[in-house]
This record gives structure tokens, sequence and C-alpha cells, in this order.
């Protein structure tokens, strides 16, 4: 039910950078961080995720149900506008 879904680790720089940016952004509801080294199937989650997008790093940034990629990909979308309308759509 939330619109922004990160798969992140919480070692990850990468991951600390796209959770401050959405921090910035002030989202009603917040964003889910799915902390995959916090779960005992992390890894299993990253391979299935790496199979349906072909991105095997993290972060693996979700809006309204569409796969934006990792963080260039997510604050490239937002220096372009197209985050913000996603989120608007």
């Amino acid at each position: 039910g939330n619109d922004v879904v990160v798969f992140a680790k919480t070692t990850c720089g990468f991951c600390s950078r796209v959770q401050g940016l959405f921090a910035s952004l002030s989202l009603d509801p917040p964003p889910v961080y799915v902390q995959l080294n916090q779960l005992p199937d992390g890894r299993d989650l990253q391979q299935a995720l790496a199979e349906m997008t072909g991105q095997r790093t993290v972060p693996n940034v979700w809006v309204k149900g569409k796969h934006i990629g990792g963080c260039d990909d997510t604050f490239k979308a937002h220096f372009d506008g197209s985050l913000e309308d996603l989120l608007d759509a």
C-alpha cells in the first residue's frame, strides 16, 4: 500500500543516500525500507529481485509498483522530475 518501497542494506552508503532523498521529500505515507541484511531470507529476496529486474545491487527502488533502479537511477529521476511525476500520478 505504500507508494515507495526500497530494498536496501543497513551497511550500504548508496542506500543511505536514497533514504536521505526520500526523507527530504516528506512523503505521506513514508517509504518502506526492506533491510535485506536483517532478514533470514534476505539473500533469497535479493536473488528474486535480480531475476525480476536484472539489478543485483541495492538499493533497489520501486515507486507505485514500477522499478526505478538503484541510487543513480533514483537521483536521475529526481533531478529530471520523473520521480515526482510518478509520485503524483
